[in-house]
Parts: structure tokens; sequence; C-alpha cells
């Protein structure tokens, strides 16, 4: 064979290598573009929230707001009042499981005693603005399921209330107030009365084992009350949930300077049992209430199956009144570094009848009775069931008997009733004077059932 003819042969090869190569790269190159042009646009999609009526209570609109917690800086977990003019502050915390920055703006709106909204102006009861910008917030570090924790101290130089009386904080997206996201209730004292107040056995026989009846007594020497059927609104709950207010407009008796508050009928509560909880202040090993954790796209615990308690006798059992705390023990700060997991709840119980369905609450998801908190029924092993996202630490449920809607068909039917369980009991007293148009506090107190033994 001629070397011409081998060296042509050995061009036309390398040729085509060449060729090849340049065509592989050029797909390559192609499929790489569309893939980076496909991930941008996955990441320029953006989940907004849908308009929602507002609602003045403590609601979260979107299944993506998780781990709401409000109190006074002084206390985590306390109850959120603050006194008018004082230097407290209150902080509202919450996680935005849509992960990124939104654009959050909030504002706060002045209520009457019944939560609905007063009918003054923003001019009137604020000394600032009447909105802001969410500018307090951190993306989740060194966790699986992403999310941003968000924060807002309340007042603020923007946010100044300057009445007292009953308010409602609402966190919105993209400055549009009907694109809500959250909604908590706060309140601000100036103090202008005294009060004294008990715990006692219920005044009904029937409910004497099962109830816990708060009397109270107003003293208001500095305060002329003209018309107290008018003029002051008592209202007391229990454990600061909002679906348990009483209100109360006529005193037992009226005295020189005293509003007595002992009517057999009135501001008496069914006991409840103390709350369940479970730890999950460490996913490396099980903790009380919890029997088994998996690690894989996102943390799953499983806890132990409980039992229904209503027919049982009262045993005591250490609580936080359904409170919850965000805690991390393999961590440096839960806020942003505490992990969420799918935790496996599990009621072997019959139901109490047809119409009904189990529902876990707790302060964790603001007692709201909704399908995401809604059990699903195994007719055949007598189980409920519930997975659900909570974040790590220690949270306190219960469950709760309501309709589809959430109506609570029986509180406790799961759980019980007995005087001897340990509840926490918040009284406020309202004060309209004549010819206002709103609704001032003006006086708050919170007391203890194992604070005040000798009624039990």
């Amino acid at each position: 064979m001629k070397k011409g003819s081998v060296l042509n042969k050995l061009q036309v090869s390398i040729n085509i290598v060449l060729i090849t190569c340049c065509l592989l790269f050029v797909t390559s190159t192609i499929h790489a573009q569309k893939k980076q042009k496909k991930q941008k646009k996955e990441r320029e999609v953006v989940v907004v929230a849908p308009s929602s009526e507002l609602i003045y209570d403590d609601v979260d609109y979107i299944p993506e707001i998780k781990t709401v917690t409000f109190f006074n800086a002084q206390k985590e977990q306390s109850f959120p009042i603050l006194n008018l003019g004082s230097s407290e502050q209150l902080i509202l915390r919450f996680d935005d499981l849509r992960g990124g920055r939104h654009n959050l703006y909030y504002t706060i709106v002045h209520c009457n005693a019944d939560w609905t909204p007063s009918p003054i102006t923003s001019i009137d009861y604020l000394d600032s603005y009447n909105e802001e910008f969410v500018n307090n917030y951190r993306v989740a570090n060194n966790t699986y399921q992403n999310y941003t924790h968000y924060q807002i101290n309340l007042p603020n130089l923007s946010i100044i209330p300057k009445l007292s009386g009953n308010y409602l904080v609402k966190v919105y997206e993209n400055g549009d107030p009907t694109k809500l996201l959250l909604s908590r209730r706060f309140f601000i004292v100036n103090t202008k009365v005294n009060l004294q107040a008990e715990t006692v056995f219920s005044n009904a026989v029937s409910e004497r084992d099962a109830n816990q009846k708060i009397n109270f007594t107003i003293f208001h020497p500095n305060l002329n009350i003209q018309n107290v059927y008018q003029e002051i609104v008592a209202v007391v709950m229990q454990n600061a949930r909002t679906e348990t207010i009483k209100r109360t407009i006529k005193p037992l008796f009226i005295r020189k300077d005293q509003l007595v508050y002992t009517d057999i009928l009135t501001n008496d509560f069914a006991g409840g049992n103390e709350f369940r909880r479970f730890d999950t202040r460490s996913f490396r090993v099980t903790s009380e209430g919890v029997y088994q954790i998996i690690k894989d796209s996102l943390f799953r615990v499983n806890l132990f199956t409980d039992l229904d308690r209503s027919k049982a006798k009262y045993t005591f059992q250490f609580d936080e009144n359904g409170n919850f705390y965000t805690l991390n023990q393999d961590g440096f700060d839960p806020r942003y570094d505490a992990d969420y997991a799918n935790v496996g709840f599990a009621l072997k119980a019959t139901p109490p009848d047809d119409k009904g369905y189990a529902y876990v609450v707790g302060k964790f998801n603001a007692y709201q009775r909704n399908k995401i908190n809604r059990m699903q029924y195994d007719a055949t092993n007598n189980i409920f069931s519930l997975n659900t996202l909570i974040k790590q630490g220690v949270t306190e449920y219960k469950y709760v008997w309501a309709d589809e809607n959430g109506k609570v068909i029986k509180e406790n039917a799961f759980e019980g009733d007995f005087f001897q369980t340990e509840n926490d009991y918040q009284i406020l007293i309202y004060y309209k004077a004549p010819g206002f148009r709103f609704d001032q506090l003006i006086a708050f107190t919170e007391l203890n059932t194992v604070n005040n033994p000798k009624n039990f």
C-alpha cells in the first residue's frame, strides 16, 4: 500500500473523530443551556399567598406558615400583653416553609372587647405609621426542610400604639392586605382598677369533679363607674385559648368601689386534662413520647400510640398548658437551625359518634381544627392517625372531637375533665367610658389553679 494512501485514510479518521467530538460538545452545550433555563424557570416560580378574608383571631392562612410564637419578651411563650407606655416589647416569630425571601408587611388593628374592629382609625390608636416592612429574617441553616424565619418586635420605631385595648396584628404579602399569611391577637393594658381572683369548685354538684370556677372582684376607688352594665365587660379565658373565652357584663354584687363576680352560673370551665407531650430536641436519640426516628429526605418521627383517657382516673403529669418550645440540642440557635420532622400521631379510641372527626391541637398550630390537623380513622384497628410537619423542640398537644368544619362537638372526648387539672386563667377587664367609641383594657391578672390549693 502506498504511503500517501495510508496518510489520507488516517487524516479522514482524524476528521471523523474531530467532527464527532464537535457534535457531542454542541449537543451537551445545548442540553446544559436548556437545563439551566429550566432550572432558572423553576427558580422563578413563586408561590404567592391567595386572597383571604381577615379573621379577628389567631389564624395561619396558608399551610406553609409554621411555628408561630407571640409573647412578651420578658418570658418566652408568656401571654401576649404589655403595659401601655412601658418599655416592654412583644415578639412575634414564624417560619415560612416556602423558603427564599418574600416581601412581607404587617400592621395592627384596634378591636373592641368582643373582637370586632373598633370604629376608630389608625390615626386615633397609632402614634406612628400604620404599616411596616418585615425586615428581620434569616434563611434556615443546615436543615433538611428549607424555611425562612421572620421576627417582628412590637412596639417599634414604626408601629407605636397609643391606646389600651385589644389588638390584632396581621402579616401579609407584597403590600396587599388580602394576601394574608397570619393574624394574632394581643393586648395592651392601662391599669386603672385592681383585681382579686381565685379558683373554686363548681357550684353545680354534678360538675364538681370535672369543672373549675373562677371568682373575682374588681376594686375601683379611683374610677367613677356610672352604669356598670354598659361600661364594664369582664372576660375570662383558660390557658390563653381564644375559643374558651367567657364574657360577663353583670356582677353578682355592686358595692361601694367594688364589683363582685361570684354568680354560680358564670365563669365555670371544664377542667380538661393535662396536655400530652413529646420531645424532639434531638434527632439522634428517642426521647419522651417518641419511639422511632427515621432519617430520610426529611426526618420522620413516630410517636407512641396514645390511649383514650376519658374513662381513666386523673393522673398528674407536668405540662406547660399547651405551649411548645423550639429547641435543638445539636445546634446553636433553634430559630434558624432547628429542623422539621414529619410527626406521626396515633390515637387508639372509638369514635364518640358518627358526626365528627378527631383533631390534633395545641399552641403549636394555634388550636386550629382544619384539614391539616384532622386525623384519619382506621375502623379495623380503631386507630386515628395523622402525619404533620412540626419543628424540633418540646411540643404539647391534645385530641379534640369536632365536625368537618372544625366546630367542637365535645372538647375533651378523648381527654376527660378533672377539677384537679392544673390550668392557667387570664382575666381581662374592659371599660367603655361615657362618650367613648372604643373599649379600654383597664386590668389584667393571671392565676394558676395549683397556686390556690385551699380550693382543691
